[in-house]
Parts: structure tokens; sequence; C-alpha cells
């Protein structure tokens, strides 16, 4: 019984700080997988295709709360203007994210519309630069929610009047993100991209409370240096870093993954991979792709204190991607390493 209210405290507090507290924004264990979310720059960043579309769900903290954390986004993007700029192209996308954050009905949507140009520099790099732009909602079933002050030592009893006032159950906002992105292939078997992003330039005000709670979200900064290197005819790895921070919070991950081709021009590959959040969970991945068509598993496997409630049972995340060439694309450069080449 004591465990189990230590993990109602936990929950409870975690709500009361995304309702109080400044807003933390969402985030994938795949991150790599999730590149509209990441950067807008990455718009139309496609070295080994023209266009992409692609689906991602994550679902935490499973093993100890009735209504999971569950995030949904579904997103595409394309190269267009190929063969009408000089060396660069333009890329557009959008991105669609939807989520359910525990058993106060709190669900947030966000809607965005991507737009980047990329610049060719020289025959081995690129250089590229974008914005997104877009409209979040957040709402809450205010009848689910306890506070701090209605706990009495045993359970939180909502029969027992509250000091909080929530003056609107929804919340909507205009946002805006911009990034940068840089990447060099010096020979066919090997890619380096780096890229740097701010989102919520604007500061959009996000409260549920009253006019005079000028509860704004905090600018968020991402960075990433990713590499792709084909060892042989076999095995293409890709190993990742990335750092985020918003406000006092931060979130440092590395790892690699890599690709085995199953036949001769990888129309079908396994994936399997490891990454580390630090100070919160180790993230194993597995995977396959067929005729570009790639699907990919990881796991949370938590390492922090919080692996005393939940088993070691973080979040699960599943990815689903497809890329492709327009009809046209004739002999359009890849550039990077496939087993194609």
């Amino acid at each position: 019984m004591f465990k189990k209210g230590k993990i109602v405290m936990l929950v409870s507090l975690s709500l009361a700080v995304s309702l109080f507290g400044k807003a933390q924004d969402l985030h994938f264990s795949q991150f790599f997988n999730s590149p509209l979310s990441t950067n807008p720059a990455n718009t139309g960043f496609i070295p080994d295709a023209d266009y992409r579309i692609g689906a991602h769900f994550r679902n935490q903290w499973a093993a100890i709360l009735a209504a999971p954390y569950k995030t949904l986004s579904i997103y595409g993007d394309a190269q267009v203007f190929r063969d009408k700029l000089d060396n660069g192209w333009l890329g557009l996308g959008g991105l669609l994210m939807n989520d359910q954050a525990g058993s106060g009905g709190l669900r947030s949507t966000k809607i965005y519309g991507s737009l980047a140009y990329h610049q060719m520099l020289g025959l081995s790099s690129l250089l590229s630069a974008g914005f997104n732009v877009g409209w979040a909602n957040k709402r809450l079933d205010p009848s689910k929610l306890t506070f701090p002050d209605q706990f009495n030592g045993l359970f939180f009893d909502n029969t027992v009047p509250t000091a909080v006032t929530i003056v609107n159950s929804s919340t909507s906002y205009f946002d805006m993100q911009a990034g940068i992105n840089y990447a060099y292939f010096p020979n066919d078997n090997t890619y380096i991209n780096a890229g740097y992003s701010i989102h919520h330039i604007n500061r959009p005000r996000e409260t549920f409370f009253s006019e005079a709670d000028d509860s704004r979200i905090p600018m968020r900064h991402i960075g990433f240096i990713n590499a792709i290197i084909k060892v042989n005819n076999q095995v293409i790895v890709n190993p990742n870093i990335y750092y985020t921070t918003q406000a006092k919070s931060t979130e440092f991950m590395f790892g690699m993954n890599a690709a085995y081709n199953l036949s001769g021009a990888g129309e079908k590959q396994l994936l399997a991979g490891v990454y580390y959040r630090q100070g919160d969970a180790v993230v194993p991945m597995v995977g396959f792709e067929i005729s570009n068509i790639r699907f990919t598993f990881s796991y949370d496997v938590t390492t922090s204190s919080l692996s005393n409630f939940n088993n070691s049972q973080g979040a699960q995340e599943f990815n689903l991607m497809k890329k492709g060439f327009y009809p046209n694309a004739g002999s359009r450069q890849v550039l990077c390493p496939t087993f194609t080449y």
C-alpha cells in the first residue's frame, strides 16, 4: 500500500507540474525517426529519397498508470523544385501530434506546416534552413483532477474543496520553430549530419488559469549529430547524439543502430541498436525494412530511481516510415551510403 501511495503521489505531482509549472514538450526516444518534430530544417532533408511519410507512437508508464501517457505523431515531407533551382531544392511537409497525459483528461493536439530550403555546397556538402508554423491546443477535464491540498496523508479526496481555480478547460495558441542543418558526404561510404533548432520562438502563452497568469512556454533548444557509415556490403551503422534543453530541464541521448543487408540491393534489412538517455533509461531498438518501408520498435528500460516503482518498465515506441523516389527521378544522386552502391 505504501508503494502504491507513493506512485499515486508521484503521478499527481507530475500532473500538477504540467498544470502549474512551465510546460515541457513531448519527446520521442527514437528522435532520429521523428525528423519534423526534431528540426524543421529536416523538412525535405532526405538524403536517400525524394519523399517520406511516417507514423510514430509512444506509450509511457503503462506499468504504473491506469491511463498511460500516449503520444501519436503523423508526418510527411517531400523535396520539390529539384530540377528548377540551381543546385538546391525546397522541402515541404506537415506534422500532426496528439498526446494524452494520464487519467486527468489532459490532452494536446498540434498541427504544423513546414518549409525548408536546401543548397548544395559543391559536390560533398549541403546546407539547409527551415521553419514551421502551426496551431496547438491543450485541454483537460477538471472533474477528473485532484490537487495537492486534497491529499489527506493516505489518499486524494476530491470531495474536499480545493483552492485551485481553473478558468479555462481549453487553451490554444500559435507556435513557431526554426532550425539549420549541415551535411558532409565526402565519399559513398560516409555521411555526417549536424543540426540545431529553436522551438517556441514566439513564446506562446499557455495556461488554464486567469488572464493575469502569464505562463509563456519557454524556448526549447535541440542539437544533434549523426553519421551513416557503410562498413561493408552487408552492414551500415548509424551513430547518433542528441541534446535538448527547455527551462531547467535537459535531455541527453546517444547510441547507435545498424542495418544488416538481407538482400543484394538492400530491399530487405534487419535493424538493431541501443541508446542511452542520461540518468533515465537504456533504450534497445529492433526493426526491419522491406522495399523502403521501415518498422522499428524501442523500449525504455528505466535505470533511474523511478525503476523502484515501475519495475524498469518505461515506455514503448513504434515507428513506421515509407520513403520513395518520384517516377521521373532518373539517376538522381543519393547523398548517404546505401546497399545499392
